[in-house]
């Protein structure tokens, strides 16, 4: 039986990563075997119910590595991706994996073009392969190829032809990111009404909706979340693990519990390892996500930090940051250098804040703590001066 399937696996929404495998298909990533094993370890841990380990097909370092994970003996089902060929499937078996992804593209656009062949041909090596893994007992996602860009019609048809072959749920792939979230929550809901089958979340950021889609298509009765830490893919990447979770979190009400104190540990090891910076302003897990400047920012944050945190730093790894430079008041100023242990005045401040613009602008950036250090001891000397000149 799929890990799966253990109830102590069950959530409103489940969680597929497939940084492993569509964060690796970004152009230039490559993970080296213990870097893969360590992912796969970070995301169990965090409370992933599905990892999405790689292709067994491509053979040597991607089936050793797939094998070490499935003998991590993680909590999480370890699944491994497949074109609906049988000799695919039969490396996934020898990996050990307990489930497969079988993609095959479902558009016109594909079959014509990239496939060369015909609708009944998709039909017939989709449910071919289908059978196939569950006559191993697999348990099966079937990933529909540029779904978003295929006859509905058909794409139902493929969905029931899956179901009947055996398949587990259906992958709704969102392949070159074209849709919007109306429109993906109405494609879902006609799909699960008419296959029955569940459907899976697997959306791409080229118009940077990725989450915001795959949060409709849990909205139009999706179950399952397709994700990369850091949004990590192909082209403009997937929708995010940490966007997700949080957002199903607090705007969903959707609590996975997750342990999300460890997002920003895995999104700064996943873009160590993937060669990507981790700006600072990325949703969730970026430092700018609690690092405040401005006057009325700070002085809100300062008094009461719902004003402007939706929820607190540490929940996902981060600290709060109280940033002085141009656009900072004397609120935080006068915050800031208590953390140095400076007592400073409200007039002291109000006197200060000037020199530290000036010297921001100068600099075209925020000041660190010594530059503002430095200000204040030249800013007492002027002081001791004018005193001993009257």
């Amino acid at each position: 039986m799929s890990k799966l399937m253990d109830p102590r696996n069950q959530a409103p929404v489940m969680i597929v990563d497939t940084t492993l495998r569509d964060g690796e298909q970004t152009a230039g990533v490559v993970f080296a075997n213990n870097e893969k094993v360590r992912i796969a370890k970070l995301l169990d841990e965090m409370g992933v119910h599905q990892i999405e380990a790689g292709i067994p097909a491509m053979g040597g370092d991607e089936q050793e590595a797939i094998r070490a994970i499935v003998k991590a003996d993680l909590r999480a089902s370890i699944m491994a991706w497949n074109r609906a060929v049988i000799k695919d499937l039969e490396a996934s078996l020898e990996c050990g994996v307990d489930a497969v992804a079988i993609s095959i593209s479902t558009s016109d656009i594909h079959i014509k073009h990239k496939l060369q062949t015909s609708r009944d041909w998709v039909l017939k090596n989709m449910t071919e392969a289908v059978a196939f893994a569950k006559r191993h007992d697999l348990y099966v996602s079937v990933n529909a190829e540029d779904a978003s860009r295929s006859d509905m019609d058909f794409l139902i048809k493929f969905g029931r032809e899956a179901r009947d072959a055996g398949a587990d749920r259906l992958r709704y792939c969102d392949t070159v990111g074209i849709m919007e979230p109306f429109t993906i929550c109405q494609h879902v809901q006609t799909l699960r009404e008419a296959t029955g089958l569940e459907i899976e979340m697997h959306t791409h950021n080229d118009f940077g909706m990725a989450t915001a889609n795959a949060l409709a298509g849990v909205r139009g009765g999706a179950k399952f979340v397709g994700v990369t830490i850091n949004g990590l893919g192909e082209r403009a990447g997937n929708a995010a693990l940490e966007e997700v979770v949080m957002a199903l979190k607090y705007l969903a009400k959707v609590d996975l519990n997750f342990k999300t104190d460890m997002f920003r540990e895995a999104s700064e090891y996943v873009a160590r390892a993937s060669g990507r910076e981790l700006p600072a302003w990325k949703a969730i897990v970026g430092t700018n996500m609690f690092a405040h400047e401005s006057g009325i920012h700070a002085d809100g944050v300062l008094k009461d930090a719902s004003t402007y945190e939706v929820f607190a730093p540490e929940e996902v790894g981060l600290q709060r940051q109280i940033v002085i430079g141009k656009h900072s008041g004397t609120k935080a100023l006068m915050a800031k250098f208590m953390e140095y242990g400076i007592n400073l005045t409200r007039e002291e401040a109000q006197l200060l804040l000037p020199k530290v613009r000036e010297t921001s602008v100068a600099l075209k950036r925020a000041l660190f703590d010594k530059e503002l250090v430095y200000i204040y001891e030249d800013f007492k000397q002027e002081m001791k001066q004018g005193k001993d000149a009257s």
